[in-house]
């Protein structure tokens, strides 16, 4: 993943609670702007995710995953579970000697041996759905016929194959569980992902499959504008439009038409232009933020902005008018700062030096907020995202 993408989750963070006075919706799903709100997708309920047996495995029938235990290296799970270790780490984007989180999944490259009660599993195989035959319409009476028999042991969890997605680049836990209706905190669960929803490109995760058995909150109705609203009836309906006579074609002439007589007026004559005159002010939304040649354009999958070449210690201005929500700096030592503008329009600027407002300040459009910072090359990382989604800032600059 590049730099930028790395920085997402935690510009996605700081959005969040420049947005929230109260608890933090870390799924941001009713605040995208339009008609689109996907919100209650967020609070559906999802099931636990099984428990693993004492290897650590959960077994589906089309592929097995296993859970790492406090402590754990991938070489730790590779060796529990007689892979090569090279294989686990290959097919799960990582190093052999990468800690682990508790409770994170890692995929398996091939099946090992089924889960059973000799490794703490109730029976042995991979997880099903639970059967969902009538039995007693198909038997009618026969179980009250039949004679007693010796109590069954019990059986295995059933449940939901989890869909297995594996991620791609520039994607996160908040666009993935955009993606398929589930709330990032049940997927983080899930997955035993850190506090911060970090994932990895090619890193393998379960989808926490609805609860079907939960009550589900229903999606209000939104009715479409004018819906309900009665047609008013035109005033020419009961009264009809008075009749109005045209004028005479003479009238019109005598009034429009110049006199033969009649001199035309003198052109006016040029005037040199020495400076009075000015250039018409830019329609455009929002200004550069900085002077300098764009170098690396908006690519929503390898750069969600715009990098702007500037030399070190140039001024950076605001794109417009709005509050500030977030100053901070990443794990690499890169400072950014995020502003919030109307239409629910967040300014992201990255790389930048000596700080000049601070958080909560009320900027102006093309106010100083900022200086270059140094490197090889100087440069300008800008973004303009609606909500949390990451848009092309050229048509705001144009």
């Amino acid at each position: 993943m590049t730099r930028t993408a790395r920085l997402f989750p935690l510009f996605v963070s700081m959005i969040a609670l420049g947005a929230c006075s109260g608890g933090v919706d870390f799924d941001l799903r009713g605040k995208m702007g339009g008609r689109v709100d996907t919100s209650q997708a967020a609070i559906k309920a999802t099931t636990a995710r099984p428990a693993p047996d004492n290897r650590g495995v959960i077994s589906y029938p089309s592929y097995q995953v296993a859970v790492a235990k406090r402590g754990d290296k991938l070489s730790d799970v590779a060796n529990r579970l007689g892979l090569p270790a090279e294989d686990l780490a290959r097919f799960n984007g990582i190093k052999v000697d990468d800690p682990l989180r508790q409770g994170e999944l890692i995929a398996l490259p091939r099946r090992v041996s089924e889960p059973s009660p000799a490794t703490g599993a109730a029976t042995t195989g991979p997880i099903r759905p639970a059967p969902t035959v009538d039995v007693a319409t198909l038997a009618g009476n026969a179980i009250d016929r039949a004679a007693p028999t010796a109590p069954r042991t019990a059986t295995g969890p059933t449940g939901i194959e989890p869909i297995r997605h594996q991620v791609a680049r520039g994607e996160t836990a908040f666009t993935i569980a955009r993606l398929y209706n589930v709330s990032p905190r049940a997927l983080a669960e899930w997955n035993g992902l850190d506090k911060a929803f970090n994932i990895r490109e090619g890193q393998f995760l379960l989808i926490p499959p609805v609860d079907t058995t939960a009550p589900q909150i229903a999606e209000p109705a939104v009715s479409e504008p004018g819906d309900g609203t009665p047609t008013p009836t035109p005033p020419s309906a009961s009264k009809p439009l008075p009749t109005v006579t045209p004028p005479a074609a003479a009238s019109v002439a005598a009034t429009t038409l110049p006199k033969a007589d009649a001199k035309p007026a003198a052109p006016a004559k040029p005037v040199a232009d020495i400076g009075q005159s000015k250039p018409a002010a830019s329609s455009a939304q929002m200004v550069m933020p900085v002077s300098g040649s764009i170098i690396r354009e908006y690519s929503r999958e390898r750069n969600p902005g715009i990098d702007i070449s500037a030399t070190a210690g140039s001024p950076v201005k605001a794109a417009a008018s709005g509050q500030v929500i977030a100053i901070s700096t990443t794990t690499e030592g890169v400072k950014f700062i995020l502003i919030r503008h109307p239409a629910d329009l967040v300014s992201v600027y990255t790389h930048v030096d000596d700080v000049k407002v601070a958080k909560g300040d009320a900027v102006s459009k093309g106010q100083d907020i900022a200086r270059v910072r140094s490197g090889e090359p100087a440069f300008l990382h800008f973004e303009v995202r609606q909500g949390m989604e990451p848009t092309d800032p050229m048509p705001y600059l144009r």
